[in-house]
């Protein structure tokens, strides 16, 4: 029989979570598949793409907190069965309400006006359902199974020490701990410069051209178009009115500017009138992808929605685009107030407070902010991207905030945890050291694979992909490790109202040591 300094370790439980994702994916795929065929689910090619992502990255997440906490109980108890029991125990009430937040936040999607924005919401609430239920059911037991051997080189035995008792996020607490109030002022303001990049964010939408990194045939078939035809020959602005009023729908439509002279008519082979309706065509003078084109179809639509009884709709490629900015900007401004409240909701039951949550959420919507400004200016400057696309703001801040809470609800129960039972400024050290390992290495798997996007050749995946993968690295690194730790521990105790957490005793002695005479 081996020993277990014989066998292979993190390879095996490399390849174990692979064969459970693929599993977790392949199952959610089929699950979406009869929603799509039997309740009228919208998915398209971004959904897909977004799933597969999602079900890897999250699944991944909650993978490397359960198999952090099995480690650990390894170090205490004989019985590797007893040992995932408590590591489930513990871990599982922050690995539930992590995935309870993301499927939460993307089914608040389903509110969109946008269709593809919509039927996402469902899709990746499946996605992260899915990946929950395998990695705290089929990983766990493929754990035990395998035995200890699967941690080789450093397999935990009974009574070894826990290296993070000194390792590198032990001493980065530490360090935090001497002067909180001066490490958390500081991020602040560092991550609120990097929010001021935000002024340079152009996502009103991208022009054809624009919307590859390459130049696929079907953008140079229309600059070869431009050459020899009017720009917006391809793509004709399309009005049904009444046919009572179809003389003064086009000349209303004549006179506006923008519509290219002698343009407005039935073209050949389409009946001019059908069930009291008339069909018109008028050709733009700008390419149907320009804002000057979008101009137009406002004042089309001025023009004619002002002639009585005509009962007149401007349509056509331009005015579908114009039409999904619009409900885009909505979107908006409906989905990231909603998505706060349900994360806000979530994290004041888990946590049994009121003054965490309202913490942990400004860091998300700072963290939030710094990842868009910096991607922003990269866009610009360093990719050279035209803008972005409409619906890059939402997508962006559904995936940080709700995958990015993660952290925060893999640091905090943790903290809240040996709080009770060392208080809360010891609390702190311990939470950091022992999840901030797990939560670098989920960081950087996460990041990993919202980074796959930048490798296909539409700006707007690649756009996505990079600033998720650089959102979640600032989030890991500086919000969660850093900027909340520090706020805690200025907070101490505090951070838990209305609820009280730390013991009587440690609680006094944590109220007079809170501020020292050489601290902040």
């Amino acid at each position: 029989m081996l020993k277990d300094s014989d066998r292979p370790g993190p390879i095996a439980i490399c390849c174990m979570l692979f064969a459970v994702s693929g599993a977790a994916l392949f199952t959610a795929e089929a699950a979406i598949y009869l929603l799509a065929r039997h309740a009228g689910l919208v998915v398209n090619a971004q959904s897909a793409g977004i799933l597969t992502v999602l079900v890897f990255g999250a699944g991944t997440d909650y993978a490397l907190l359960l198999v952090a906490r099995y480690r650990e109980e390894l170090r205490r108890h004989e019985d590797r069965h007893e040992a995932m029991a408590l590591a489930l125990h513990r871990a599982g009430p922050a690995v539930i309400a992590s995935a309870a937040t993301v499927a939460l936040s993307m089914l608040c999607l389903l509110a969109a006006d946008m269709n593809s924005t919509s039927g996402l919401g469902p899709v990746a609430a499946v996605g992260v359902a899915v990946a929950l239920i395998a990695m705290i059911t089929l990983f766990p037991a493929l754990l035990v199974i395998f035995g200890r051997w699967v941690f080789w080189p450093v397999v935990p035995r009974v009574g070894t020490p826990e290296p993070t008792a000194t390792g590198l996020w032990a001493r980065i607490g530490q360090r935090v701990g001497r002067r909180p109030r001066t490490v958390w002022v500081t991020t602040v303001v560092i991550l609120g410069a990097f929010g001021f990049g935000l002024f340079a964010l152009k996502a009103d939408g991208l022009s054809s051209a624009d919307s590859f990194t390459g130049t696929p045939d079907s953008v140079v078939g229309q600059q070869v178009q431009d050459r020899y035809f009017p720009a917006g020959a391809g793509q004709p602005l399309v009005v049904i009115a009444k046919a009572g009023a179809a003389g003064e729908v086009k000349s209303a439509l004549a006179a506006t500017k923008g519509i290219a002279p002698g343009s407005v008519g039935t073209p050949p082979g389409v009946p001019a009138q059908r069930n009291g309706l008339v069909y018109l065509e008028a050709t733009l003078t700008d390419r149907p992808d320009s804002k000057a084109a979008a101009r137009t179809v406002d004042r089309a639509r001025s023009a004619v929605h002002a002639i009585p009884d005509a009962d007149a709709k401007v349509g056509g490629g331009t005015a579908v685009q114009k039409d999904i900015s619009h409900a885009s900007a909505r979107d908006d401004k409906l989905l990231i107030p909603l998505i706060l409240l349900v994360v806000l909701l979530i994290l004041g039951v888990l946590l049994r407070a009121l003054v965490a949550p309202l913490v942990l959420i400004a860091t998300v919507v700072l963290s939030f902010a710094a990842a868009l400004g910096v991607s922003a200016l990269a866009f610009q400057h360093v990719f050279g991207f035209a803008g972005e696309d409409t619906s890059f703001p939402l997508f962006v801040f559904v995936f940080l905030v709700a995958l990015g809470i993660d952290y925060n609800i893999f640091l905090m129960t943790r903290i809240r945890e040996e709080s009770a039972r060392a208080g809360t400024l010891e609390g702190v050290r311990i939470g950091l050291a022992a999840t901030g390992g797990v939560i670098t290495s989920a960081g950087l798997v996460l990041a990993g694979t919202f980074a796959v996007l930048g490798t296909l050749p539409v700006v707007g995946f690649a756009e996505i992909g990079f600033a998720v993968a650089f959102g979640v690295l600032l989030d890991t690194f500086v919000v969660r490790s850093v900027l909340v730790s520090a706020i805690t521990l200025d907070l101490g105790a505090r951070v838990w109202l209305p609820s009280k957490v730390d013991p009587p005793a440690v609680s006094s002695i944590a109220g007079r040591a809170q501020l020292s005479p050489s601290g902040d």
